[in-house]
């Protein structure tokens, strides 16, 4: 890593929610730091200690891997663009590469028997379990997280 990873904080109104946004460029290197700056910035008290350090930790690591390998091919000339918006309802992450996007429809169940031994499909399918809610753009180089507050 040579870049320093940069955190914009912005509060939302006059109430508790806050954003934060982070550009990460597309190195897998920077995908600890980049989920760490993020998790040491997250006020306490709308995810469950638990939640926060295993749910919302993994599953940002998750997405940002996915965009920064598959979305963005690991293009140095490419950012990984993060916003996390925290509310006392939800925290919900939106990830989104420069990437041609995909269609999430078409990523295979890695339960079937005959997807066993393929790795295509595990991590969306570990994000489906992580969060409350995956959603994706129409073009399928962004996803959106929701991890309901508790």
């Amino acid at each position: 890593m040579t870049t320093p990873l940069r955190l914009d904080v912005r509060r939302l109104g006059t109430g508790p929610e806050v954003e934060l946004s982070l550009n990460v460029p597309s190195d897998l290197d920077y995908v600890g730091p980049a989920v760490e700056l993020i998790v040491a910035s997250c006020p306490v008290g709308t995810l469950s200690p638990r939640r926060l350090l295993f749910n919302f930790r993994t599953a940002l690591a998750e997405a940002l891997s996915n965009a920064i390998a598959y979305g963005n091919r690991h293009d140095p000339a490419k950012v990984v663009r993060v916003r996390v918006e925290i509310a006392p309802e939800a925290v919900r992450v939106h990830v989104a590469d420069d990437g041609d996007g995909f269609d999430p429809g078409t990523v295979p169940d890695p339960t079937l028997p005959e997807n066993l031994e393929r790795e295509v499909g595990r991590g969306l399918f570990v994000l489906r379990h992580l969060v409350d809610h995956v959603s994706f753009n129409a073009k399928g180089n962004a996803i959106c997280l929701t991890l309901r507050a508790g």
